[in-house]
């Protein structure tokens, strides 16, 4: 294994400096601290109810909310997410800064939010590190709406949603590309034109 050398913060007495260090001679725990990870996971809630009313048609489903949108209690909180983005484009409308303008988008052209999962045990945003997932119940919502189509913001929900919803609901979803940063592979604007093309429809 090649010595991988990263800059450490280390203390001198009193005087903070920083070096380069072998992580490769420290334990799992303290590289993954000196690489700035972690490997703690924590039971987590779904802290905020989904969004909809009687007229909504189409149901979106994330996965479980990333930190940002746990500490603002909305959906899609992290500013790099493009949801927003691609929901203000589909309807021509400017982008919401607010949560109430949020919800008026969403609501105005009928559509609903909700997440995949209730509980689970997650590290900060990882989808992958989700583990003992406890579903959300959709019943409430297909209800009291007119959903007719359920959406699948990504893999990861496509999967959590085929895994714990479906056997439930009988209702498959369209699973459409992630929204998300990390799915740099999709420019906006193809992410407008594939979520316009079944949103509308």
């Amino acid at each position: 294994m090649g010595k991988k050398k990263v800059e450490h913060v280390v203390f001198d007495g009193m005087r903070k400096i920083k070096k380069k260090v072998n992580i490769n001679q420290y334990n799992t725990q303290t590289k993954m601290k000196i690489m700035g990870q972690t490997d703690k996971q924590s039971v987590q809630q779904h802290p905020f109810p989904p969004l909809y009313d009687k007229d909504s048609k189409v149901l979106i489903l994330g996965s479980f909310p990333s930190v940002k949108s746990r500490e603002m209690k909305f959906f899609y909180g992290h500013p790099q997410n493009r949801f927003w983005k691609v929901i203000a484009r589909i309807f021509d409308q400017e982008n919401p800064t607010s949560i109430e303008e949020k919800k008026k988008l969403i609501l105005d052209n009928n559509l609903a939010l909700w997440d995949v999962i209730a509980e689970c045990e997650i590290s900060g945003s990882s989808d992958a590190s989700i583990k003992n997932a406890k579903a959300n119940d959709l019943s409430e919502i297909i209800k009291n709406s007119k959903i007719q189509k359920i959406i699948v913001n990504g893999k990861t929900a496509e999967r959590l949603y085929i895994k714990y919803i479906e056997p439930v609901t009988g209702i498959k979803a369209v699973v459409l590309p992630s929204t998300s940063p990390a799915n740099a592979a999709w420019s906006l604007e193809r992410l407008v034109d594939v979520w316009k093309s079944e949103i509308k429809n």
